[in-house]
């Protein structure tokens, strides 16, 4: 087999296993929460940036933010009438994660069940990466008085 056939042969393969693999989700009672918060706001058109940075008791933490339109080189996620933003290094945290709206008595928000974190903080936005990233300090406390996993 020539160099030629076997780098189309790898290429291809790599484009399948991302292909197959499934950027985000939303829950349909996250898709339906997210719906309302962009009707209310009168900002139907927007959608929400789902991303990851340095911080937190656990190391990373997530962050959220309405947009409205992606930015180059983002993964866009079409659920529905809802779209999500993920840019590529939040991508390489998030891939394959879902997320949920929760409601209770102690308060409610949304919630990333992540598939890529080995441990997270009692509030559930910070976390610990598989691959080891920690970006804060042992003992630290991402200051809502939560105790990490």
């Amino acid at each position: 087999m020539a160099l030629v056939d076997i780098t189309e042969a790898i290429q291809t393969e790599t484009e399948i296993a991302v292909q197959d693999v499934a950027a985000m989700s939303l829950t349909p009672m996250a898709q339906d929460k997210l719906r309302d918060l962009l009707v209310a706001r009168n900002i139907p058109n927007h959608g929400l940036r789902v991303f990851v940075a340095g911080g937190g008791c656990s190391g990373l933490q997530y962050g959220m933010a309405f947009e409205a339109q992606a930015r180059e080189f983002d993964t866009v996620v079409e659920q529905g009438d809802v779209k999500l933003f993920v840019d590529p290094t939040s991508l390489m945290y998030l891939g394959g994660a879902s997320i949920d709206f929760v409601d209770s008595l102690m308060g409610g928000g949304f919630k990333i069940e992540n598939p890529n974190s080995t441990s997270s903080c009692g509030c559930g936005s910070s976390f610990k990466s598989k691959d080891g990233a920690s970006a804060s300090a042992e003992g630290a406390s991402c200051g809502s008085g939560c105790g990490c996993n």
